[in-house]
């Protein structure tokens, strides 16, 4: 694709401005290392000797995290936690990434989202992930719940240039939820981009939003095998949702962009030998895609400057973040 460079690294020079809210399922990612020691007597698995733990930002509180690394944290989530440990835990990590996380509710009933990954490793082999953990309550918010949070949206929309809705499907994004975000944000005239697993149609009036292509197929309901099924899935996404545009992620076959009256365009991946792991790239195209579209940028360069954004993350382990210098870098290193 053809791109003014100059202009590329303007917008990403500008991506600390915007003040971003992200609404939707928080999470903590713990994941725990150890180096393997023996089998146990007690059953055929491994033993490993505990050497470290680190808590992450995960699902929605990781695109958080992302726009907080870029935009020295004008950010602010919303969304539900238990009132437990790792309820505390959430908080700790939010103060520590910078993400003001005033706004967020808790709730006894539910418990705080917190998926554990074990891995192990030996000195002749890399670290490998043998087991995953989910701690989670996927029942939607009661409505006493929901008004609360329909609540601190009404305060905090207006605070924002923009506002991520992102869903992975653990109950904050009831419908009302969803429609309260939307009519909010439209109200104050505010960007809204949505990352969402299933439902997309449910989404409607918004700016944009950052499907992948596994999602992207069961909402259009066809499999999609080359560029015209990408245009047809992208218009039927554009019009089901009423957005400005449509962003599909197709993993190693870069990006797709679908615009009003049939413009597409297609962007190639970055990168692509050097992929570690693509845990939460995701959450970081969605963060870098808004921030840029805030800071001024068109649908097609905030999707290159998401794609580059994706290149780096997906060369660390785990739920990882990008900054501008780091962005900058790359431009001139990559393109």
């Amino acid at each position: 694709m053809d791109f003014d460079k100059k202009k590329l690294i303007s917008y990403i020079k500008r991506l600390n401005e915007p003040k971003i809210l992200v609404v939707g399922d928080l999470a903590i990612d713990e994941m725990i290392y150890g180096d393997t020691e023996r089998i146990s007597r007690e059953a055929p698995v491994l033993i490993l000797q505990h050497t470290k733990t680190k808590l992450i930002l995960g699902a929605a509180s990781n695109a958080a995290h992302n726009v907080a690394t870029l935009n020295n944290g004008k950010i602010k989530v919303i969304g539900v936690c238990g009132d437990d440990y790792q309820s505390g835990q959430l908080f700790e990590r939010f103060k520590e990434a910078k993400v003001d996380a005033a706004y967020v509710v808790k709730d006894a009933t539910r418990k705080t989202t917190t998926k554990t990954r074990i891995s192990g490793s030996i000195s002749t082999s890399i670290t490998q992930q043998i087991v995953r953990i989910d701690r989670q309550t996927k029942d939607p918010l009661s409505r006493e719940t929901e008004n609360l949070v329909i609540e601190n949206l009404k305060k905090a929309i207006p605070e924002v240039d923009a506002v991520i809705l992102s869903d992975y499907h653990i109950g904050t994004l009831t419908k009302r939820v969803i429609d309260k975000t939307i009519e909010i944000a439209n109200k104050h005239k505010k960007i809204v981009v949505v990352d969402a697993q299933k439902n997309l149609e449910t989404y409607r009036n918004i700016t944009s939003m950052t499907p992948n292509l596994p999602d992207t197929q069961k909402s259009v309901g066809f499999f999609i095998n080359n560029d015209e099924d990408l245009k047809k899935a992208g218009d039927k996404l554009l019009k089901e949702t009423r957005a400005k545009s449509i962003l599909i992620t197709c993993g190693a076959d870069g990006m797709f962009v679908t615009e009003p009256n049939k413009k597409y365009t297609k962007i190639p991946v970055f990168n692509k030998s050097k992929v570690f792991d693509v845990t939460g790239a995701g959450d970081t195209v969605t963060a870098v895609y808004t921030l840029a579209l805030a800071a001024g940028a068109d649908s097609v360069y905030a999707a290159l400057i998401g794609n580059i954004a994706a290149s780096l993350v997906v060369k660390q382990f785990g739920c990882a973040t990008t900054t501008i210098s780091e962005l900058l870098c790359a431009v001139e290193n990559i393109l």
